[in-house]
């Protein structure tokens, strides 16, 4: 079945439809790797409705969303339409990882995170809350649909305005860092533009400004001159600089490159032959962004063990994995404020660039402060968190014994490793749990109390070990 020479992926295997076998079955190990990947992990209900339903019907699933997402966005909207108007930023990241630990459409969440990475705004410089609230509306809108409608309207967001300076784009005096970073990032990608097409599409967004925290073109400080953008000459504006920009093959290249390597791997060489078909498809579509994730989700390479475990997880997908993992409720505040120890402080990626991902996630401060984070969700003694993430009541629902040593590292490995969890560190975790159960606890620890501890440390070993690490 190896679709490979000399290490190269066949994109005819690659990119059809996996089929489960005998030796590729569908397990909990890929139910579990695509709600890593398709939303931020999954509880254990989740996985086994997975199991029983099938690779194709999950992704449905995934895609579709849940029955009840529509009310609990109305809802979220009013907690949001609260703090809009007003300058705490701990409350903005706050609302965003509250729709994220709650909404009945994950991956439309996940999906968010990446177009708020690709579009990477810093409220460091908007300076404005409402703006930043807009923004992230705009992204979930759009997350799943017509990326061409995205880019002409994240053209005109007014935090992208003040971002990337087209407020400071006057007639006379073009400011070209819009026109850069649209064909750059946004669009195209280095080497597929000149600095002439960066001088000239400039031109064609000055007049742009923000009236009333709304977009408007002010004729008098437009430039109406013809402008050759890409070899073609006429009186562009900066609707058509955009739409220009997404009729070149090399835009649609470009972006499915850097969802796959959101979704599939960040380590595997992503070569034209083997993206390309991908990219045909996405054209064919109209830039429809659901069309294109649903190929890749259910694609043989998505499943592939050149897929499997191959992206580091970010601060957002580790500790949101871990609360949705146990059915947690936490406090959305405390929660931001540890991320921002992590390295991902939501609303303010780290330049226009975003993130870089990847191994920049993990060094020896960031893994400690990962482990401290995971101690401080399930020990229930953090202040900050206190029992909201308990992992005792969901080990009580799902697990076949909490008082079978064999049983609940099972459970737990299950859960959060999909049982891949090597025979040394198995080995260790049953010492762990044997051990437990000899210490002489303190004389007010009732036995329930200390079962309880017990389940707790047993839980938090299994987040420190490294395969949690990886998505």
């Amino acid at each position: 079945m190896v679709m490979m020479r000399q290490d190269k992926i066949d994109p005819a295997w690659a990119w059809a439809a996996y089929t489960p076998t005998a030796d590729e079955p569908w397990d909990l190990r890929k139910a579990g790797h695509l709600y890593r990947r398709a939303a931020f992990g999954a509880n254990w209900t989740e996985l086994q409705d997975a199991v029983k339903g099938g690779p194709q019907a999950t992704v449905d699933k995934l895609l579709e969303g849940g029955v009840n997402q529509e009310a609990f966005m109305a809802r979220a909207a009013k907690y949001k339409d609260t703090i809009a108007g007003g300058a705490n930023e701990d409350e903005m990241r706050a609302w965003w990882l509250f729709v994220i630990l709650n909404s009945a459409h994950p991956i439309r969440e996940r999906l968010t995170l990446f177009w708020h990475n690709h579009f990477a705004t810093s409220n460091a410089k908007v300076a404005n809350v409402g703006y930043m609230l807009r923004q992230n509306d705009l992204l979930r809108k759009h997350a799943l649909g017509d990326f061409r409608v995205m880019l002409q309207e994240m053209s005109k967001d007014p935090a992208m305005m003040i971002w990337l300076d087209t407020v400071e784009n006057k007639k006379g005096k073009p400011n070209e860092n819009y026109a850069r970073e649209l064909m750059e990032l946004f669009s195209l990608g280095i080497g597929n533009y000149t600095e002439h097409d960066i001088r000239e599409a400039a031109r064609a967004f000055t007049g742009w400004e923000i009236k009333d925290e709304q977009f408007r073109f002010n004729a008098g400080q437009h430039d109406d001159g013809s402008k050759t953008v890409y070899g073609k000459t006429a009186n562009f504006a900066g609707e058509d600089i955009v739409r220009l920009c997404l009729e070149k093959p090399a835009a649609a290249l470009f972006i499915t490159r850097k969802l796959l390597r959101f979704l599939v791997s960040e380590t595997l060489a992503l070569d034209a032959e083997l993206v390309e078909p991908l990219a045909e498809g996405f054209r064919s579509s109209g830039y429809i962004v659901r069309d294109l994730v649903s190929r890749v989700l259910r694609s043989n390479l998505f499943f592939s063990k050149w897929a499997y475990r191959m992206r580091v997880k970010s601060p957002t997908d580790f500790a949101v994995g871990i609360i949705h993992a146990l059915e947690g409720r936490v406090d959305a505040i405390n929660l931001a404020q540890a991320l921002d120890t992590l390295g991902q402080r939501l609303f303010a990626p780290p330049s226009v660039k975003g993130w870089d991902g990847g191994e920049t996630w993990l060094n020896s401060t960031t893994l400690l402060l990962r482990h401290n984070l995971a101690l401080a969700l399930t020990s229930t003694e953090d202040n900050r968190f206190g029992r909201k993430c308990d992992p005792g009541p969901a080990a009580r629902k799902h697990a076949a014994s909490i008082s079978d040593d064999t049983a609940l590292v099972n459970y737990f490995a299950q859960l959060f490793l999909e049982d891949e969890l090597p025979d040394e560190s198995r080995h260790r975790l049953l010492a762990y749990t044997a051990q437990a159960r000899r210490q002489a606890y303190p004389a007010y620890w009732t036995p329930e109390f200390a079962e309880e501890h017990r389940v707790r440390s047993l839980c938090y070993l299994v987040l420190t070990q490294p395969e949690f690490q990886l998505a």
